[in-house]
């Protein structure tokens, strides 16, 4: 009987001991399981309060007051947006209108698209005025980092839309108002266009900045233009590094090639005393003399007065070429100022500004004076050959 009660103790105590090693893993587990509950409910909830919070700053950094461009649309005269944007108003809703296929943008549902009007004054004004990027994001309410983009595809749509209609090569009937004018201006005969060169100044590039040092002490590219007698550009070359001589740029240029092959300027001659001179273009002393290029007599020592008038009539039918290049200076301003855009987006800010040169010049937007001056090439180009030279002293009487 003893016995029997051992065992029956025995087994009370085992059973106990087994239902309080259940009960405490029981409540561990529950702890451990409200432990999770309270930490998932912490991380939910600032994860929630980040995610207001986030949503509330976009909305305030988006929310950019753009009161000044509205002010500017409804107030703003002829007169202020040609000395501002440089072309009226109604020229600069027809080239919104010819850029609004490449530039516009869906609206999305974190921000609105910017308007094709806004993008393309925020370009026309950074081209004009040179101004850094952060006053033009508070004038047009817009970010900094989305003003320099919308540069960037302004002038990008400028080149692939407008250049091919703006600076082309002159057909037929239009060769013949260019000769006629310089002859009605200058009484210069057989003259297609006038070609010079200028340098656009640059930061040094990281790389080769040495081939764009030039020898005014500025880090350059070289701009090749030959303009009509309306100073309007019909080719332009952009891009060559400033160490290199004007000569050296125009032989390397494709209109050095169209004029080597004969296929340049149209085969049209008029005689001169039993020889047939041919049209050619004008250009400075650091031109070669070519038989489709003129260039001015050697000044110094020996020059007769009829050479010294040949010289003085070239140098101001040339003139058109150096005003067209400070008119586009004196319009689009960051070609005078050093132009921090990256070297290999240079050439195309350069190209866009002969674009909207031109297209200033063809809708007759007036041009503010500005003070510009160039310094004119000193350089002394080649000798001339017989044939050349006969053309030449025949040009000297027919001017006189």
């Amino acid at each position: 009987m003893e016995g029997q009660l051992r065992g029956l103790l025995l087994a009370l105590v085992i059973v106990y001991y087994i239902v309080c090693t259940y009960q405490s893993r029981q409540t561990v587990q529950f702890e451990n399981e409200a432990r999770l509950r309270l930490e998932n409910n912490v991380m939910m909830h600032w994860s929630h309060r980040r995610r207001i919070s986030r949503q509330f700053r976009r909305q305030k950094y988006f929310r950019r007051s753009s009161l000044w461009w509205l002010c500017i649309n409804n107030t703003w005269t002829d007169q202020e947006w040609l000395k501002n944007f440089r072309m009226r108003r109604g020229s600069f809703n027809l080239l919104c209108v010819t850029l609004r296929p490449w530039l516009t943008r869906q609206n999305t549902k974190y921000r609105q698209a910017v308007p094709v009007d806004i993008r393309v004054a925020i370009c026309i004004w950074r081209l004009a005025t040179n101004l850094e990027y952060r006053s033009i994001s508070h004038l047009f309410g817009v970010g900094i980092s989305t003003c320099c983009s919308i540069t960037q595809e302004v002038v990008t749509a400028i080149n692939a839309v407008m250049k091919p209609q703006c600076i082309k090569h002159p057909s037929a009937a239009e060769f013949r108002l260019i000769v006629q004018g310089f002859r009605d201006r200058w009484r210069f005969p057989q003259v297609a266009g006038a070609i010079d060169g200028t340098h656009i100044k640059i930061r040094a590039p990281p790389d080769n900045s040495s081939c764009y040092y030039n020898r005014k002490g500025d880090y350059s590219i070289i701009l090749q233009g030959v303009v009509d007698h309306r100073m309007r550009f019909w080719d332009i070359n952009v891009g060559r590094p400033g160490k290199i001589h004007d000569a050296r740029v125009f032989s390397l240029s494709s209109l050095y090639e169209l004029g080597s092959a004969g296929t340049l300027l149209p085969h049209w001659t008029e005689t001169f005393e039993g020889v047939d001179v041919p049209l050619c273009l004008l250009g400075d002393s650091a031109s070669p003399l070519l038989t489709w290029l003129m260039k001015p007599y050697p000044e110094g020592g020996g020059v007769t007065p009829q050479q010294l008038n040949f010289n003085h009539r070239l140098s101001q039918a040339c003139m058109t070429v150096e005003r067209a290049f400070g008119r586009l200076k004196g319009h689009w301003r960051c070609l005078i100022k050093e132009c921090d855009a990256h070297i290999t987006f240079v050439s195309r800010i350069v190209s866009a500004c002969c674009v909207l040169h031109n297209y200033c010049e063809v809708h007759n937007e007036d041009y503010l004076e500005r003070d510009y001056g160039r310094v004119t090439e000193e350089e002394e180009g080649e000798g001339c050959n017989n044939l050349l030279q006969m053309i030449v002293v025949l040009l000297t009487i027919y001017l006189m």
